[in-house]
């Protein structure tokens, strides 16, 4: 029987999301586990799947526009079932008008810049159903700008449909022809100055990073530790395994280890702060911050406690490609109760970060230098040391608890073989 899909509520707490794509065309069968919507987030998106095979009758919200959570947004039936008067069969579901829908800020995805989908009219009119030419709205907008044939493209998509990278595709293989020097108007009134700036548009996730971010300083008062500690041991361990010739590790990922050995040591800092209690986890959940050219994510390795160094590696290089690409979902975003932020890469001997709420603490890393410190015989040596400074929320974690974690942390560090036994 022919029934609604609504929009789902894919991140905890909102009340709209945006439609980003329809991968199954209208009048397209489906079977059960296929992508048939992809919504849009403020940090991923996410792939709804079908949970049973299907046929897509009806999409009631065009891709490209903000649509309210629970509002119906396509009319599905079950295989070959045959559905007569849409009309009427909307007005059976209590589908009155369209899904509350309006045009979307499009969240930037890390390598692509995406342009609004909004379809016009002459976008939404189905091509005849002999010969049709299946295309997203932005694709056939763009083709037609470009004055491009659809039906001399070759598309890439779901079910060989036209997407917009199969457009700029056809749009770059053309070669100009130059055409004659225009003449210049002498007589024409000079024009205004551009200004000196370029306004860019916030992106959805730009404007999420702000809020967060902001709501975290105002809401969760922050307090700074910060201490230098000896590395020299803890880059004799990476070099030592990276000559295997196994997986390459990171400085980073010794670190990620060395924060779960110190949360299983002080467990009082696995927590976080909810208007009810505070909340102390069982496993060590660790946010890592990637930076991305649409802005910085925080995807969450699970149990690292349980994860061998090179198990850390791995799923840290998987989110850094996923993050670049935009291929991250929403779930690998939730959850954890510390981030670790790295700069040292990028020479910064050190930082203080701001805490990812509703995360009770967040460790900023600078860079491993070569630096004169005393023995404890009162002489000089050059050792390689690093600055770390953590950010924590005083509401569940105290100073103390906080100076505690902090030197088992060092512990780790300093005596980086427990990292790997």
């Amino acid at each position: 029987m022919a029934e609604l899909l609504r929009m789902p509520e894919v991140a905890a707490g909102s009340t709209t999301a945006v439609l980003s794509d329809w991968p199954v065309p209208e009048g397209t069968a489906f079977h059960a586990g296929d992508t048939i919507m992809i919504v849009e987030t403020d940090k991923a998106e996410v792939d709804v799947e079908a949970h049973a095979d299907g046929t897509l009758i009806k999409a009631l919200a065009p891709s490209g526009t903000e649509v309210e959570v629970g509002s119906p947004v396509a009319v599905i039936a079950a295989p070959g079932e045959k559905v007569g008067d849409l009309d009427a069969l909307l007005a059976d579901l209590g589908v009155a008008e369209p899904a509350k829908t309006s045009p979307a800020v499009r969240r930037e995805i890390p390598g692509t810049e995406r342009t609004p989908e909004v379809p016009t009219p002459a976008d939404l009119t189905d091509q005849p159903a002999n010969g049709r030419i299946f295309s997203s709205p932005l694709a056939r907008r763009l083709a037609r700008d470009a004055g491009i044939d659809l039906g001399a493209i070759t598309g890439t998509g779901p079910g060989g449909r036209i997407v917009r990278d199969d457009v700029n595709a056809a749009i770059a293989a053309r070669i100009p022809r130059p055409g004659p020097a225009p003449t210049p108007d002498l007589s024409a009134a000079p024009r205004p100055a551009a200004p000196a700036y370029d306004a860019i548009p916030h992106s959805r996730i730009r404007q999420a990073i702000a809020g967060r971010l902001t709501q975290s300083k105002q809401n969760a008062p922050h307090f700074y530790l910060r201490g230098q500690v000896r590395v020299g041991e803890l880059l004799t361990l990476r070099q030592r395994i990276n000559a295997d010739g196994g997986v390459k590790i990171s400085v980073n990922d010794l670190l990620i280890k060395a924060i779960a050995v110190a949360h299983v040591q002080v467990p009082e800092m696995n927590v976080v702060w909810t208007a009810d209690a505070v909340r102390r986890f069982r496993a060590v959940d660790v946010s890592v911050a990637i930076a991305t050219g649409a802005g910085l994510v925080t995807p969450v390795l699970r149990n690292v406690e349980s994860l061998s160094v090179s198990a850390v590696s791995a799923q840290v290089r998987a989110f850094s490609e996923q993050a670049r690409s935009g291929a991250l979902r929403q779930g690998d975003l939730e959850g954890g109760s510390i981030t670790i932020s790295n700069l040292g890469m990028y020479g910064v001997e050190e930082f203080s970060a701001i805490i990812n709420p509703p995360q009770a603490a967040i460790l900023a890393v600078g860079s491993a230098t070569r630096t004169p410190v005393v023995t404890e015989d009162g002489g000089l040596e050059a050792a390689d040391v690093m600055t770390l400074t953590l950010s924590a929320d005083h509401r569940p974690v105290d100073g103390a608890l906080a100076a505690r974690w902090f030197a088992a942390l060092r512990d780790s560090i300093e005596k980086p073989v427990r990292l790997i036994v």
